[in-house]
């Protein structure tokens, strides 16, 4: 069974008791936004452990000579850090998911002389030297930022012209 710090379950004067406070400071500190809890039906409070895990850090705070816009200002401060931190979380996650599409995209495929098909990373492996006994399949990267693709449009065709231009 897993405890749900988040689950307001505790009235006022309980909370008040457990962060050692008045339950009139809990109200002010309401008032001023430093810890807001939930409301149950007829608007009574209900803090979770977190909020009194909150109190005490505004307690400790205070005693060491904080004043109450120093503390809101920290507590601020903190939740735009633990914000980044789960930001930056993210975006490391989908640079990984990026780079791994990305090796995907840049695998070599070659067959060999018995038929079989081998995935090599780029670089890895020197081309078959006899082209007649196996064959190398190759897709070239897209360009990434509105360049041209160089891939089979420029490509020469039977006639020795390239796609899309004439002879002439």
């Amino acid at each position: 069974m897993s405890i749900d710090f988040a689950q307001p379950v505790f009235v006022i004067s309980v909370a008040a008791e457990l962060a050692d406070m008045h339950p009139q400071t809990l109200r002010q500190y309401d008032r001023l936004g430093l810890v807001t809890p939930s409301r149950a039906s007829g608007r009574a409070r209900r803090y979770s452990q977190m909020d009194v895990q909150k109190l005490r850090q505004i307690q400790e705070l205070s005693q060491d000579g904080v004043s109450l816009e120093g503390i809101k200002r920290i507590m601020q401060l903190e939740n735009q850090v633990q914000a980044l931190q789960s930001r930056v979380t993210e975006l490391s996650e989908e640079l990984e998911q990026e780079r791994e599409a990305r090796r995907e995209r840049d695998m070599i495929f070659t067959a060999g002389s018995e038929g079989d098909v081998v995935r090599i990373a780029r670089g890895s492996l020197r081309a078959p030297r006899k082209v007649s006994q196996a064959l190398m399949l190759y897709r070239p990267a897209r360009p990434e930022h509105g360049g041209r693709d160089t891939g089979a449009a420029d490509a020469p065709t039977a006639r020795g012209m390239k796609r899309g231009r004439s002879a002439s």
